[in-house]
């Protein structure tokens, strides 16, 4: 009898592009990339915490270089995705919140969040898949969205309405994609301790509320979304398309 092989979680030779990548989950997820074996292109919009980063990495034995870049910028983005590309992977990890009851949200704060979570994520992809069908090659896309792409949560009107926008693009350009081997997935987290997230948890009643929801009882840690990024970039999802990988703790289950 021969045993089937577990598909490898290696990524050596793979090209990696990381947006959001100086700091928390983007920083994570080009950790795990190198990690893996993977050449990881780290871009975020602030040069100094984005440099410190790549120096941890390549301090390590990883591979990576620095990519100053502002997602909201379609034509830069373009533009240097062309100019440093084709990559087999993309993890955006770029994004932002602006919490408001939704009675007083205002025209700025709905651009501004949308301007990243939604039209920015929109065009990281299609650029990376150009690149992809213009080189003949498969490759695997990323989407950091959220749990709150697939529930309500009060006081969170527009970043809801972003992620929901991010799991529906996402499908649609698994469909239009997949022909070409690109896979279009998203990993949806749930509250994750961050430098950015760091003040909510300091409120001792805003932590209690987040721990009461999620069924594990903790917080996330980034480290709770290696593991999901690494099986997404991977040929281990070779059959895995238009998902939603929830790492939520069972938030949503209940």
């Amino acid at each position: 009898m021969t045993l089937p092989q577990t598909p490898s979680f290696r990524l050596d030779g793979k090209r990696a592009l990381v947006t959001g990548a100086s700091s928390g989950i983007g920083l994570a997820a080009a950790a795990a990339l190198a990690q893996a074996g993977a050449h990881v292109t780290m871009a975020a919009r602030r040069a100094a915490p984005l440099h410190e980063a790549v120096g941890a990495i390549t301090a390590t034995g990883g591979q990576a270089l620095p990519l100053p870049l502002d997602i909201t910028d379609t034509a830069g983005t373009r533009a240097a995705v062309h100019r440093h590309g084709p990559f087999d992977i993309l993890v955006n990890a770029a994004g932002t919140a602006r919490h408001s009851p939704a009675l007083d949200t205002t025209e700025a704060d709905f651009d501004a969040v949308s301007a990243i979570n939604i039209k920015g994520a929109y065009f990281i992809a299609q650029a990376v898949a150009r690149g992809l069908v213009a080189a003949g090659r498969p490759g695997s896309i990323i989407q950091i969205s959220s749990q709150m792409g697939h529930v309500g949560g009060a006081e969170r009107a527009v970043y809801c309405a972003t992620k929901w926008a991010v799991e529906g693009m996402t499908k649609a350009m698994a469909m239009e994609w997949g022909a070409q081997g690109i896979r279009v997935n998203t990993i949806c987290p749930t509250f994750i301790l961050t430098p950015l997230t760091q003040p909510t948890f300091d409120n001792p009643q805003s932590r209690a509320w987040i721990e009461g929801r999620i069924k594990l009882g903790r917080a996330g840690q980034v480290e709770d979304i290696m593991g999901a990024v690494l099986y997404l970039a991977s040929d281990a999802s070779a059959l895995v398309t238009g998902s939603a990988m929830l790492v939520d703790g069972g938030w949503t289950a209940g």
